[in-house]
């Protein structure tokens, strides 16, 4: 024990927390089988083969376990057995990681439909707030874990863009797919940031594309040093960067955008070997920052497009600069039965 901890009360807070999570973690390791049937069944989409079903159950299975272990652990290791389990699990079947992560949300709710139920930790408990929000930090980890698994393994080419070793563009669109649906279940706040090299097409004509090709590769480098673990860092097209971050307030995002833009202009710079000059490199960024109430419907694709427009401004208004927006043009607030709209 450290010197400086002894005659220290434990801290009570941190203690009933842990305690939560053990029981959460057990009522889910307790509701496996009915989970990964409640999951499977959903993500069917009417298939009704006896080998097609059981496949879904056993992946099922692991990923229930999975989420017991990140609820209880507070994390998951993508070198973990019960990662490669999964991996070889769904390799087996062909299956595309979009898919698997569809399943992951949809067994998130199978998981919170079990766990409402629970007298302990259920709906009608003080501590729902906290079992729905470890259950959904849980689910963050879990994939996450398995989208770093999956970048150990070099012939995975739909995750991992090998220009710039960022996710690629059809896995991200999956994700906002789902994390605008999750958002709208649960009442979140979504950051959605654009980031594009300036004239990088000129550099490539006058350095050559190999010059362009290294700045895009540092960048990648660079970037996903400044975000979570559990956020969303993509390789959007050809010189832009898509970062999709949750449960951030709006000023932060945006200041860490803004971060980004500074730093890339201070340390991307590379010399134009012709005259022993430095070449400065600039980005541009649109940011959308979307406080999404329980009942919103987002459209990720008009989330996406307000994201590039805003980027497009940006370049219009003299580029290596930041342009935010606040609030989604496709978003649709549903009426509730209780009262009127909100």
């Amino acid at each position: 024990m450290n010197l400086h901890d002894a005659g220290r009360s434990p801290d009570p807070q941190a203690g009933a927390q842990a305690d939560l999570r053990i029981q959460i973690a057990s009522a889910v390791e307790a509701r496996t089988d009915y989970i990964a049937a409640d999951a499977s069944a959903m993500f069917s989409h009417g298939d009704t083969g006896a080998e097609e079903a059981d496949h879904g159950r056993r992946v099922g299975r692991l990923l229930a376990q999975l989420l017991a272990a990140a609820i209880r652990d507070g994390r998951v290791e993508a070198r973990g057995g019960l990662v490669a389990d999964l991996s070889r699990a769904v390799t087996r079947r062909g299956a595309s990681t979009e898919r698997v992560f569809g399943f992951v949300y949809l067994l998130e709710r199978a998981t919170l439909d079990e766990l409402a139920l629970d007298e302990r930790t259920g709906a009608t408990s003080e501590a729902w707030p906290v079992t729905a929000q470890l259950v959904r930090r849980a689910s963050f980890d879990l994939l996450a874990a398995y989208a770093e698994h999956a970048q150990l393994q070099p012939a995975d080419a739909s995750i991992v863009d090998p220009r710039t070793t960022l996710f690629t563009r059809p896995l991200f669109d999956a994700v906002l797919a789902k994390e605008v649906e999750r958002a709208g279940r649960f009442g979140d706040e979504i950051s959605l940031i654009v980031f594009d090299v300036d004239r990088l097409a000129e550099i490539n004509e006058s350095y050559g594309y190999g010059v362009g090709d290294k700045i895009l590769e540092r960048l990648g480098i660079l970037i996903r040093q400044y975000f979570r673990q559990h956020d969303w860092v993509a390789h959007h097209s050809e010189d832009s960067i898509a970062v999709l971050l949750t449960r951030l307030d709006a000023d932060r995002a945006s200041a860490l955008a803004e971060h980004v833009r500074t730093t890339v202009e201070q340390r991307l710079e590379f010399p134009d070997y012709r005259t022993d000059l430095r070449v400065a490199v600039t980005l541009s960024a649109g940011i959308v920052n979307v406080c999404v109430a329980v009942g919103d419907v987002i459209d990720p694709v008009r989330l996406l497009a307000d994201a590039e427009a805003a980027l497009d401004r940006a370049k219009r208004l003299g580029r290596n600069r930041v342009e935010r927006v606040d609030g989604a043009s496709g978003t649709v607030r549903l009426h509730t039965p209780a009262g009127p709209a909100r």
